[in-house]
């Protein structure tokens, strides 16, 4: 999904859709990956005007190219770097609920339990060596912004900026992650599980370790046959209930949690005892689809 706004830095967006052309290209590219010649061809345009067409769409973020052998040959094919937009419009300020926002990256874990397959790596380079999880430890691990394991747990630590006369009404937490197969694997299920200050929260199973195609975000150094993006997920945490993506999986809810009043502790585990153990990969920032990290929010209303 890409997040959008009224925001000027969001024009490229807009305007990639303003065009009938483009909105007929995204149409074929969401029946399978296509090349610009191909792309001519259905909609009996010059290669030259396509390939206009198909920066304007890459610039906004909702394509991506890749260069792949196909019947000995190399061919640069297209497909879809989104399945989803939302566009948050202005509000009125009395409209606008207050919060508290902690974006954390991805190597600010503060413990972990990690077993192979696992590694991270920063936006430059992978830290120490495959598969051995004595360089979680590393203090390189602060830039990381890709990490990755077969079971286990990471943790981390997020200040809590809630005041006394702030009553807290609903938490969202929101990351891009997936399974991890060794390589890549589309069908690689994984039950993920949440857990709050020592509250479990439920789990979500992730499908899979996508690899059909490159992040939109991914460095050009990173190997095409691992991790490539994950899929965006929001938690939300309130009097109801715990739920993901607006599916309800607990009836842990603010009333379970154990409120420390100076900061939150978030765990993110694959158990050994899970009916799927396909492993987890966190993204954050310039991996993946979705240029964040992990996103704590805490809403609240005057006491």
């Amino acid at each position: 999904m890409i997040k959008a706004s009224a925001d000027t830095k969001h024009l490229p967006l807009f305007e990639a859709l303003a065009s009938e052309v483009r909105l007929n290209i995204l149409k074929l590219l969401a029946i399978k990956p296509m090349n610009n010649k191909d792309i001519a061809e259905q909609l009996h345009l010059s290669g030259a005007i396509v390939t206009m067409h198909i920066r304007k769409l890459q610039q906004a973020g909702l394509v991506h190219s890749e260069m792949v052998r196909i019947n000995s040959g190399t061919h640069k094919l297209n497909s879809l770097a989104a399945t989803s937009i939302e566009i948050a419009l202005p509000q009125l300020e009395e409209n606008m609920r207050a919060m508290h926002e902690v974006s954390v990256p991805i190597g600010h874990y503060t413990a972990f339990e990690v077993h192979p397959t696992c590694g991270l790596a920063t936006t430059s380079q992978f830290i120490g060596h495959f598969d051995d999880p004595r360089y979680f430890l590393s203090p390189e691990r602060m830039h990381a912004h890709i990490l990755w394991f077969g079971k286990g747990y990471i943790e981390y630590k997020i200040p809590n900026y809630l005041l006394p006369s702030q009553q807290l009404t609903e938490i969202e937490i929101s990351m891009e992650l997936s399974s991890e197969a060794p390589g890549i694997n589309p069908n690689w299920p994984s039950d993920i599980r949440f857990e709050l200050n020592h509250t479990s929260l439920g789990y979500w199973t992730s499908p899979g370790d996508s690899g059909s195609g490159r992040g939109s975000l991914t460095p050009e150094w990173w190997p095409d046959n691992i991790n490539q993006y994950g899929f965006l997920k929001v938690l939300r945490i309130n009097e109801e209930g715990t739920f993901i993506d607006g599916l309800k999986i607990s009836d842990n809810g603010i009333q379970a949690l154990v409120l420390e009043r100076n900061q939150w502790t978030f765990r993110i585990a694959v158990d050994e005892d899970a009916a799927h153990v396909g492993g987890l990969t966190l993204f954050g920032k310039d991996f993946g689809n979705y240029n964040q990290d992990i996103v704590f929010r805490t809403y609240y209303t005057p006491n």
